[in-house]
C-alpha cells in the first residue's frame, strides 16, 4: 500500500541517533482521525512509554476538530499504540538494559488506517549535533558548486 505522510518529527532526527524502526497502529476517536486527515497534528515533544506490556504515546498534540461537538477529544491525551508482543519485548529490553528511548518519527496513512513510525534511539551529545550541522553545510556547498 502507498504511504501518505501527514506529519514528521524533525526534532527527533536532530536530537537522537535512530536505530531500529517499527510501525504501530493507534487507538483514536472519531474527531481525532478527522483532525489528523486535515493534518492538524504535532509530534515535536512527544515520546513513547511502555507500561504493563502496552505502548502509549504521550504529548502528541492533535488539534480539536472544528466541526466537533461537545464530545470533541482532549488535545494532548495519552494514546495507546498497537504493536506485536515481540516488538514490545524487544523495545522494552533495549530501553531497560541499554538506555534507549522510544521516539515517534512520522505519522502516515496506510490505506485508511493512521500509522505511526516509531524508533529506538539514543540521545546525541552537543558535539554530535554540531558535526551533523557541519556535514549538512558542506554537502549544501558541494551541491551548489556542482550546479554552477
Amino acid at each position: 500500500m502507498q504511504k501518505k505522510i501527514i506529519s514528521t518529527n524533525k526534532k527527533a532526527y536532530h536530537d537522537f541517533l535512530i536505530f531500529d524502526k517499527f510501525d504501530a497502529g493507534l487507538v483514536l476517536t472519531g474527531t481525532e482521525i478527522k483532525s489528523i486527515r486535515k493534518g492538524a497534528i504535532n509530534l515535536k515533544d512527544s515520546f513513547i512509554k511502555i507500561e504493563d506490556m502496552e505502548a502509549f504515546l504521550y504529548n502528541a498534540h492533535i488539534s480539536a476538530y472544528e466541526q466537533g461537538n461537545r464530545f470533541n477529544h482532549e488535545e494532548k491525551r495519552t494514546r495507546k499504540l498497537l504493536l506485536h508482543k515481540k516488538e514490545i519485548l524487544k523495545m522494552l529490553g533495549k530501553v531497560k538494559q541499554e538506555n534507549y528511548t522510544i521516539v515517534p518519527l512520522e505519522m502516515y496513512f496506510c490505506g485508511r488506517w493512521a500509522k505511526l513510525e516509531i524508533a529506538l534511539a539514543k540521545g546525541k551529545k552537543l558535539y554530535d549535533k554540531r558535526e551533523a550541522l557541519k556535514k549538512k553545510d558542506i554537502e549544501r556547498d558541494i551541491s551548489k558548486n556542482i550546479k554552477h
